[in-house]
């Protein structure tokens, strides 16, 4: 039990406590709304939908649910378990996630464990009670089973089980397609120019180009078939998911939050310049591709993480090796009963903090989500039945989902894959009267009531016309109507 509680073995109990700490988080993702009323939905009708059932403007109009089974366990871990449940697993979901990049990585655990964490804090705009995370988690798992399979080929046959798994979670699942091919691609430049000293190549790159194959060939495996092939590069390539959405934005190194990703990326140039460890023509390729989706999205940050941070740690530790100061974070001692005593009641005193910190996070869901979403303006429709169609803001359609569907169908929501680019573009100008015919979806859709964040530009417009008159507000929302 002594050897359980030294220092070593309590770092990495604290590491996991701090990571699950750290991400279980108020659930505030303005799709998450929208993904549990289709998983009850899909619950309760045993029907996947292929149809959109929620908006007024594409009702009917087919609609790739890529998330279908996250949004069935999504919403069967709300029931059973309520928002407690869903903070929880996700939060565990994360923590899974790092610990397994963790394993990864040289210098474990101290280097180690402050490279994780300093991944974590880059990534942590990312995370949330969202379907992306179950691809941040088989992403993390998919590079270990990738990186081990150069001891343990067998290894390499999980890929495709867990892809047919991915692509019924989330359309990430190209990101493992991606990973498998990259390696692929690594290895034979590594073999080509000499630097494979893992066991017979050849074999393994028959066994890579199999499974590659396999998890290609089990995509259409899914409730939309083949259509699932093109899905994900027709997202990347949406200009209007680009430009509105924030996290498909590059990352603005102006703001606070993603400081510790440049630090990061400054880091690696830093090291791969002064420390003796090369890498590999496959790490080299990892990195650099993961770097460019990185600047090109806020939301590939994460990934970018799972390639850097165990190269990071790498180059670190060699640094320190060549200093002779490795040896240093690598000595353990046996501890004295006193210590190890010590040692266990901090463990326990940090465990009851991570438990109230989270305790905390839960009982303020219900005041957090008043401060995010319109949950006056909700109740105020629920209410009222107002006649006509709606206009809601971009963000509430999912909230709008949730609370008020199907009595009121929303005007657009966060799936922007059903709406297009062509519609976005005429929300965005009819939202902040960018163009002289901003009013035009207004007359085309019939629109009666229009609900939007008081400071939006459009409010101004319409309070300015006599045929318009504000029935609502609060600090979240108004709530506009049309005159007959």
């Amino acid at each position: 039990m002594k050897d359980f509680f030294q220092i070593r073995h309590v770092f990495v109990i604290v590491l996991a406590l701090g990571l699950f700490t750290m991400a279980a988080r108020n659930a505030t993702d303005p799709d998450m709304w929208w993904h549990l009323r289709t998983g009850q939905l899909i619950a309760q009708n045993h029907r996947i939908f292929h149809a959109d059932p929620y908006s007024f403007t594409k009702f009917g109009q087919p609609w790739v649910n890529h998330e279908w089974l996250s949004d069935v366990l999504m919403f069967a871990c709300y029931r059973i378990t309520g928002w407690g449940g869903l903070i929880v697993s996700f939060g565990i979901i994360v923590a899974a996630a790092y610990l397994l990049m963790f394993w990864r990585c040289p210098g474990r655990p101290y280097i180690a464990g402050i490279m994780t964490l300093w991944g974590a804090f880059a990534s942590a705009p990312s995370w949330g009670v969202r379907p992306q995370m179950f691809s941040f988690l088989l992403a993390s798992a998919f590079v270990l089973i990738l990186e081990r399979s150069y001891q343990h080929a067998k290894l390499l046959w999980w890929t495709p089980p867990l892809t047919l798994i991915w692509v019924n979670l989330h359309a990430g699942y190209a990101l493992g397609i991606t990973l498998l091919i990259l390696f692929l691609v690594g290895d034979t430049l590594d073999s080509s120019l000499g630097f494979a000293d893992w066991p017979r190549p050849a074999k393994r790159a028959r066994i890579l180009l199999a499974v590659s194959a396999m998890s290609i060939a089990v995509v259409p495996l899914n409730p939309y078939g083949f259509r699932m092939y093109a899905y994900p590069l027709e997202t990347l390539h949406s200009a209007a998911m680009q430009n509105y959405i924030s996290e498909w934005a590059s990352p603005n190194f102006h703001m606070h939050r993603n400081l510790p990703m440049l630090v990061m990326l400054l880091a690696t140039i830093l090291l791969l310049a002064l420390s003796p460890q090369r890498l590999r023509v496959r790490e080299l390729l990892m990195l650099l591709v993961m770097t460019f989706a990185a600047l090109l999205s806020v939301r590939h940050i994460p990934i970018y993480v799972l390639v850097a941070v165990p190269i990071l740690s790498r180059l670190a530790y060699a640094c320190l090796q060549n200093g002779g100061w490795a040896e240093r974070f690598e000595r353990g001692s046996p501890l004295s009963s006193a210590k190890a005593t010590l040692h266990a009641t901090l463990l326990a005193g940090l465990l009851i903090l991570s438990v109230a910190r989270v305790h905390s996070v839960i009982a303020n869901q219900s005041r957090v989500e008043a401060q995010k979403f319109p949950e006056g303006a909700a109740s105020f429709l629920s209410a009222h039945h107002l006649a006509g169609q709606m206009l809601n803001h971009y963000n509430w359609g999912g909230y709008f989902i949730w609370k008020l569907y199907p009595e009121n169908p929303v005007y657009i929501d966060g799936r922007a894959d059903l709406y297009g680019d062509a519609f976005m573009d005429q929300f965005a100008s009819t939202y902040y009267l960018q163009s002289r015919s901003w009013d035009d979806p207004i007359r085309k859709w019939d629109i009666w009531t229009v609900v939007v964040p008081l400071d939006a530009p459009m409010v101004s417009a319409l309070r300015s016309r006599s045929d318009w008159k504000q029935i609502y507000g609060d600090a979240q929302a108004v709530i506009l109507t049309r005159s007959p």
